[in-house]
């Protein structure tokens, strides 16, 4: 009896993803100089993972607590992780918590609170057809924002001018123009602090002026906010933005993300932070929320978001915490200042001052595609197709090698 095909012989094989492709292909390469820049993660300075101090302490404080157990936590998530998260990014004196018009939902990383807050759009979102209301992202915008608005059943994605190539740096008037014109009541993804792939942020003055034509417009604001306190060392200075948006009278989501911040990639910490115009429209939202996260993944993990909570709600562990964090931004920081001071040097071909322009842990560095290729294919550095180099993956060991190596690049185009 001849077999049956398979139910899924038609399944076509996917295209993998592309940074964990990179990253696969780094670690098959046997060159005893290659160099990863392209995983967002953070390295120390000797190119290892870091564990932060102050989580290493909470860990071995919740180890020891024999109060805590592995019983399901409540779907929405535990209650002082969603509350000091929501009040870390929007400020303890906010008009939307004293107003009491604030929200929490525990989320599996930044990309479930994306993805949670996108299915409620789809299905509440300013009337019935929701799946056809555009969705905007920055151009260019993180691999992953199309993929969840459109998984989610948004029909109309579509991009506001963000990069400009010529002076690299923010289009700003490209921007405020897409907006003008974008349909009423479109959903507007904007990252709230070190724009991912740039690394270029509006001013506060450009924030106020993006915020001007969202209200005009009746824009609704969703920040993903993957960043606070690494990108400036700063906690207050990267969720500017969002509480003046907050300020301004605006309802919005903000998805949050403590991967980088606590360094807990793999324990998947989000949080749906929810500014509604009131306590009733707040719960209204978190109850559908409720029923979204059910069939999704049904109950959060713990261990993360007990770390966080921890440490958010003890003053001794938040002052360490907000430390740790600024060695990290510290760290990124003077790769910048010596990545460009070292290009300079070389008398690498075009302008370099963008790279200290920018903020957080990428740079979007203006390689072209070819020369990108010429970095990975013969000098054994892995960087995306579009330029962005993780700026955590250089190191006082590698950097003259890059700088070098991304001067060969910018020299060898020059002369085709």
């Amino acid at each position: 009896m001849a077999c049956a095909a398979s139910l899924f012989a038609a399944v076509p094989l996917a295209a993998p993803v592309v940074i964990f492709k990179l990253t696969s292909d780094f670690k098959e390469d046997p060159s005893p100089h290659k160099v990863n820049l392209g995983v967002g993660a953070y390295r120390t300075d000797e190119g290892k993972p870091w564990v932060l101090p102050v989580v290493r302490k909470v860990e071995k404080c919740l180890a020891n607590n024999e109060s805590l157990n592995h019983e399901y936590v409540p779907i929405l998530g535990i209650p002082e992780f969603t509350q000091s998260a929501c009040e870390i990014i929007l400020g303890a004196d906010s008009p939307a918590i004293s107003g009491h018009r604030k929200g929490g939902v525990q989320c599996l990383g930044g990309t479930g609170a994306l993805r949670l807050g996108a299915e409620f759009l789809r299905a509440w979102y300013n009337g019935t057809n929701n799946s056809a209301t555009p969705v905007y992202v920055s151009a260019p915008t993180w691999g992953n924002h199309n993929g969840v608005f459109g998984t989610a059943g948004f029909t109309d994605i579509r991009s506001y001018r963000y990069w400009d190539p010529a002076k690299r740096g923010l289009h700003l008037q490209g921007l405020l123009d897409d907006m003008e014109n974008a349909p009423e009541y479109s959903i507007m993804i904007l990252h709230a602090c070190a724009h991912n792939p740039t690394g270029t942020d509006p001013t506060p003055e450009e924030w106020k002026k993006i915020a001007e034509v969202m209200k005009k417009k009746s824009l609704f604001p969703f920040f993903d906010s993957a960043y606070q306190g690494f990108a400036s060392g700063d906690l207050d200075k990267d969720a500017w933005a969002v509480r003046y948006f907050v300020s301004q009278g605006f309802e919005l989501f903000c998805a949050q993300s403590f991967s980088k911040n606590f360094g807990l990639y793999n324990e998947r910490v989000g949080n749906l932070c929810i500014v509604a115009k009131d306590t009733d429209n707040v719960n209204r939202i978190r109850s559908q929320m409720e029923k979204i996260a059910r069939t999704v993944w049904s109950n959060p993990p713990a261990q993360g978001a007990r770390i966080v909570a921890a440490t958010l709600n003890d003053s001794a562990l938040f002052a360490e915490w907000a430390s740790n964090v600024k060695t990290m931004a510290d760290r990124v920081l003077l790769m910048r200042a010596l990545l460009r001071e070292k290009l300079e040097k070389l008398g690498t071909p075009g302008t370099w001052d963008h790279i200290t322009q920018q903020i957080g842990m990428f740079s979007f560095t203006g390689l072209n595609p070819s020369q990108v290729e010429y970095m990975v294919k013969k000098k054994h550095i892995y960087l995306l197709g579009n330029g962005r180099i993780n700026m955590c993956g250089l190191t006082t060991s590698n950097l003259d090698y890059v700088a070098e190596s991304i001067k060969e690049a910018a020299t060898g185009s020059q002369c085709q």
